[in-house]
């Protein structure tokens, strides 16, 4: 593969590179290693694996993949993560990346894992924590990180150091690029401006779209309808598609094409499978997409072609089927999912 396929891979499906020289020039001359970084909190969903789809583009053009379960990071990001079940939480992390990777077409064998607490609590690492505190303002790291740590009026301390501690990951795993949704942004940006200061090079920076929830606007992880969770089954994501936000030719805050065009579609093209719109003959019979035929999909969505009543159903279909791999697997674990969520899962 030349170094234009392998750039074409490695940025498909993003929102943002920096830089595109930085990336072309490293891919032109090393094997270089890329890392995202994943707060054990919540319950992954189909949000996490958009993202998470990329590393099998990631590990075709031929990267390094290091995963960062950060376990510290979900405990100091406003306690979201309670300490007692950090282990129990990254476990069932680690489990549900490795499924997603798998699903989109991977060999999540060639991933590398790694927990924060390997290394985020040696010596060398912690005085360099004590640095870049002593050397960084408040306003500083707040900015950085105000569109990934809850913020209040009086933020604990934790939250503070998050976006440092995140800057010193990408050196301590050795990261030529750092990959994350672009609500990332602020902190590899700093991460770019403080390494270099600490004899380290700054990361090219690569970010993944953030979608829109089920229900319009922003997805939220209080909101169960807003998502497709990956323990969903496919009546569950037939409903929640059903009553999804989709007005017939909009594409803002349209979630339901979100999903197609950035999981689904993907992952039907590394199959070589087709998209399947079906509908009786009297309102024009089936409508049949290539693999990587997403671009005429939404062409027909905004001329009238395709309604809303036909895609659903299609949309949920495919969605669960990419998806069932995954809640499979989590679901014939129910104690990892009780360990990790108990007031869920367990009894």
């Amino acid at each position: 593969m030349n170094t234009a396929d392998r750039f074409d891979l490695v940025t498909r499906h993003t929102t943002e590179v920096v830089t595109d020289e930085e990336l072309g020039a490293l891919l032109e001359t090393e094997t270089p290693s890329v890392y995202i970084g994943y707060a054990p909190t919540g319950e992954m969903h189909i949000g996490h694996f958009t993202t998470m789809r990329k590393l099998a583009d990631f590990l075709r053009a031929g990267l390094n993949v290091t995963v960062l379960i950060a376990d510290l990071h979900a405990h100091l990001d406003d306690e979201k993560s309670p300490f007692d079940l950090l282990d129990a939480r990254s476990a069932y992390y680690e489990e549900a990346v490795e499924a997603m990777i798998a699903a989109a077409g991977g060999d999540p064998g060639q991933v590398k894992f790694v927990r924060g607490t390997e290394f985020e609590l040696d010596p060398e690492y912690t005085l360099d924590i004590y640095r870049m505190a002593a050397e960084t303002t408040l306003a500083r790291s707040q900015r950085a990180a105000s569109e990934v740590v809850r913020e209040s009026d009086s933020p604990n301390l934790g939250g503070l150091l998050y976006p440092l501690m995140q800057t010193l990951d990408v050196r301590a795993l050795e990261a030529d690029i750092a990959y994350g949704g672009i609500d990332q942004r602020g902190i590899y940006m700093l991460s770019r401006e403080l390494l270099p200061e600490y004899g380290s090079s700054a990361p090219v920076c690569l970010f993944a779209p953030l979608l829109s929830g089920l229900s319009g606007g922003k997805m939220s992880a209080s909101d169960a309808g807003s998502k497709v969770n990956l323990t969903d089954d496919p009546d569950l994501v037939a409903e929640k598609i059903e009553q999804a936000y989709c007005p017939a030719g909009e594409l803002e805050e349209n979630g339901v094409l979100e999903y197609l065009e950035h999981l689904v579609f993907p992952v039907l093209a590394g199959r070589e499978e087709e998209f399947v719109v079906e509908r009786p003959e009297q309102y024009g019979g089936d409508l049949v997409y290539e693999p990587g035929g997403y671009e005429q999909l939404e062409a027909d969505f905004l001329s009238g072609e395709l309604h809303p009543a036909d895609l659903k159903p299609a949309a949920s279909a495919y969605i669960s089927a990419v998806i069932d791999p995954v809640r499979e697997q989590l679901t014939e674990q129910p104690e990892l999912l009780a360990a990790a969520y108990p007031e869920k899962y367990g009894e």
